[in-house]
C-alpha cells in the first residue's frame, strides 16, 4: 500500500512492484495469483482504512456533517494516489470480474452504513439513508473530479456548497400553521 501511495498504480507490473518492495515477482504471484488480485487486495486494505477513518471522525464529533467535512479533507489528500485504483477496480466490479466480486460490497456498504448512522443522529432513519446515498454519490463524483483535474480548490468549494445543502436538508421543516 505504501509503495502504491508513493508511486501510484497506473500500469505497474508485478516485477516493478516486487523490486520496489524488496521481494520477488514469484512471491507476489504465489500470494496473490495475479496483478488484478493484488490490486483488489490493496483496494480492500485502503477501503478498510478509509472506513476506519470515517468511523473515527464520526466518533470524534456529535455533528455528522462536520465529521463528513473532515473526512472529505482526509480522502482528498490521497486522491492522486488511490482514486485511480478505486475507480479502475470499481469498473472491474461493475463488469463482474471474478477477482473484483467482493469489491461491490467493500466499495459501498460500509460507507453507506457509516454515513447513515451519522445522519441518523439528526433525522429519521429513512431520511438518514437517503442523505447517506446522496453524500456517497456526490463525494465520489467530486473525488473523481479532483483526481482527474487535480483542482483541489474547486473540489473543496463544491464540497462546501454540498455541505450547506445537507445542513439545510437537516434543518427542521417550517411549521406551515401560523
Amino acid at each position: 500500500m505504501e509503495w502504491f501511495a508513493d508511486n501510484g498504480v497506473l500500469d505497474t507490473s508485478m516485477r516493478t512492484l516486487a523490486a520496489g518492495v524488496g521481494t520477488s515477482n514469484r512471491m507476489l504471484n504465489y500470494h496473490f495469483g495475479s496483478r488484478d488480485r493484488l490490486l483488489s487486495a490493496v483496494i480492500e486494505r485502503v477501503c478498510e482504512a478509509e472506513r476506519d477513518a470515517l468511523d473515527q471522525f464520526l466518533r470524534d464529533t456529535s455533528d455528522p456533517v462536520d465529521a463528513g467535512t473532515r473526512y472529505w479533507s482526509h480522502v482528498a489528500e490521497t486522491a492522486s494516489a488511490f482514486a485511480p485504483l478505486f475507480y479502475e477496480l470499481s469498473v472491474h466490479a461493475m463488469y463482474g470480474k471474478e477477482y473484483a466480486e467482493g469489491l461491490r460490497d467493500i466499495l459501498t456498504d460500509a460507507w453507506l452504513a457509516g454515513f447513515t448512522q451519522g445522519f441518523a443522529r439528526l433525522t429519521d432513519s429513512a431520511h438518514a439513508e437517503r442523505l447517506a446515498r446522496l453524500s456517497l454519490a456526490v463525494g465520489r463524483g467530486v473525488l473523481f473530479e479532483v483526481a482527474l483535474t487535480g483542482d483541489r480548490a474547486a473540489a473543496d468549494t463544491a464540497i462546501e456548497e454540498f455541505t450547506a445543502l445537507i445542513r439545510h436538508a437537516l434543518d427542521p421543516p417550517l411549521d406551515p400553521t401560523p
